[in-house]
């Protein structure tokens, strides 16, 4: 029976590689303690397992689903990595330099000390930085070696295998780094700090960490009878612009709303703003009633990608109650925001938010009044469930042309290969769909589709490949490796603590966040937002996440480079 498994597992290498991706995000789902592997890696220890049964798939399979994987992963990320370049992003980013450098300089280092191949150092960096990304772009860079195609194979095998391994202890070790031990090595409590970061920027008792179970924004009608005689700006003054007067109808016929229109009993009363500020407001105006048949006003939300220079680096206060000497123009008052996404995270809505490049601001009010609105900003994000497959397809194209070319730097022969050149171009074709949000362009549902499938089939198709030989690399090197990968996490976030806590003197959990960023560990932003409270952290690790995704998959070949000319030095 098993025998004849194997036997169509190996006549129909499809099956296998659904068969490999059905277990391995199965697997990568289950929880151990505050660590998840992840679908990703869950994927790969499955395909190492099964591809010891000498099953494997065609490199153009591999090849093309990389593809999709490493310009989606650009597109998506390009908007936020362009938008970071600014003082505070590069300063920010200052952190993703140690990173890079950090690992760099310690996998070249053990590279030379326990001799590791190209692969092996490839795959060491992979999985102790946590960037999965790293695989594909080293594999790629190895594949173009002059070297006999069975050694190429061994070579791409120990890229997985390494990966496979230290990935597991470099995920570990960063998140209870970030979450656990630097809290106890700074001696504070991270909830308490949070909760004092998230009060000095203007948050509520709302953690921000929780949603609510009602509609935040809603439409109220009164009728008028305890507020009889007050003019509009007394009511909606102790409201502090949460919520506004939108249509007041006295018999039947609506009236102009300005500030001294003074209203009277009988009147009715639409008002349209943040659910807490309507809770008590029958208490100024009158009883509230549900027949609404008599007002049409139509009310929507509207995403606005935020390309005015006049607003970046404004406060989120600023929309409402712009500061003294200020030439902004305030949103009416019957506009509201409710939502900042910043590179896919929603952020906390904090008053002393500070707004950047390419944010996507969500506005919600009537919708007469977003015509106005939303220009005053910058451009309407259109959401399509088409993707312009052309505009997708002439990226990669022009992604592995630009990876043909090769320079030296050093002596030492460089290449971006197809997949830095498919990750540039993604880069520059999202930076320019994020200019021009009007036109057709892949959904964010199809770009996660593509990240997610393109690399789990990449991974799986790698893995199934290594499997033979992945033992030969682990019985050579034993406990090596994973006592390495924990080492390559850790010692660039400590550098990267001090250097956050007492250079750049960034506020704990801000500075946590990001080094979970610019480790691109989502794990363990989680595990320090589960001890912190709230969503504090994402401040710091948006805008180390959107540099070190970008920049750490391009250093796949150049540790190929390095350790490959090390090698003939020798």
């Amino acid at each position: 029976m098993f025998s004849e498994l194997v036997d169509i597992l190996r006549t129909h290498p499809e099956i296998a590689l659904f068969l490999v991706l059905a277990l391995g995000y199965a697997f990568g789902q289950i929880r151990f303690g505050p660590i998840q592997l992840g679908g990703v890696c869950g994927t790969l220890i499955v395909a190492l397992l099964v591809g010891q049964l000498g099953i494997t798939l065609a490199d153009s399979v591999k090849n093309t689903f990389f593809m999709l994987f490493i310009f989606a992963l650009g597109y998506a990320g390009g908007p936020q990595f362009f938008a970071n370049l600014d003082a505070k992003g590069l300063r920010m980013g200052l952190l993703c330099l140690v990173e890079v450098v950090t690992v760099i300089a310690l996998v070249v280092g053990a590279s030379s000390m326990f001799g590791f191949d190209q692969g092996t150092a490839a795959g060491l960096m992979a999985g102790a930085a946590t960037e999965s990304a790293v695989v594909g772009t080293a594999t790629d860079a190895i594949s173009k070696l002059a070297l006999p195609a069975a050694e190429i194979q061994q070579l791409q095998a120990n890229v997985v295998t390494a990966y496979s391994i230290t990935y597991v202890f470099g995920l570990i070790a960063i998140v209870v780094l970030t979450s656990q031990v630097f809290p106890l090595v700074l001696r504070i409590n991270l909830r308490q700090e949070a909760d004092k970061l998230w009060r000095s920027m203007g948050g509520s008792e709302d953690n921000g960490a929780t949603a609510p179970a009602t509609p935040e924004m809603v439409g109220r009608v009164f009728e008028v009878t305890t507020g009889q005689g007050r003019t509009v700006a007394e009511l909606m003054g102790p409201l502090d612009r949460h919520a506004g007067i939108e249509r007041v109808k006295r018999n039947g016929k609506d009236q102009a709303i300005t500030a001294s229109l003074r209203l009277e009993a009988g009147d009715q009363v639409l008002v349209i703003g943040q659910r807490s500020a309507l809770v008590n407001l029958g208490d100024q105006l009158g009883r509230e009633f549900a027949d609404t048949t008599a007002f049409d006003v139509v009310v929507e939300t509207a995403e606005v990608v935020l390309n005015k220079p006049e607003w970046f680096d404004a406060e989120l206060r600023d929309l409402k109650t712009p500061r003294a000497g200020s030439t902004l123009t305030r949103l009416p008052q019957n506009v509201h925001v409710v939502g900042v996404i910043r590179d896919g995270h929603a952020m906390p809505l904090l008053p002393d938010l500070q707004l950047k490049k390419r944010d996507v601001l969500k506005l919600f009010g009537p919708a007469a009044d977003m015509t106005k609105v939303v220009p005053r900003f910058g451009d309407r994000v259109i959401r399509s469930v088409r993707s312009n497959i052309s505009y997708m397809a002439a990226g990669i194209l022009l992604g592995v042309f630009i990876g043909g070319f090769s320079i030296k730097l050093g002596g030492i022969p460089f290449s971006l290969g197809t997949g830095g050149g498919a990750l540039l171009t993604g880069l520059a074709f999202g930076w320019y769909q994020a200019r021009n949000p009007h036109r057709l362009s892949i959904p964010e549902d199809a770009l996660a589709l593509m990240k997610d499938i393109g690399l789990a089939t990449f991974i799986a198709c790698v893995g199934l490949a290594s499997g033979p030989q992945a033992l030969t690399l682990i019985r050579k090197f034993g406990v090596a490796l994973p006592l390495l990968g924990v080492a390559i996490a850790v010692i660039p976030a400590c550098i990267s603590l001090v250097i956050g806590r007492h250079l750049l003197k960034i506020p704990t959990p801000v500075l946590l966040g990001a080094i979970a960023g610019q480790q691109c560990s989502t794990p363990a932003l989680s595990a320090i937002q589960n001890v912190a409270g709230n969503t504090t952290p994402l401040l710091g690790y948006t805008i180390t996440y959107a540099i070190s995704n970008v920049v750490l998959p391009l250093m796949g070949p150049l540790i190929v480079g390095i350790v490959g000319a090390m090698q003939v030095a020798k």
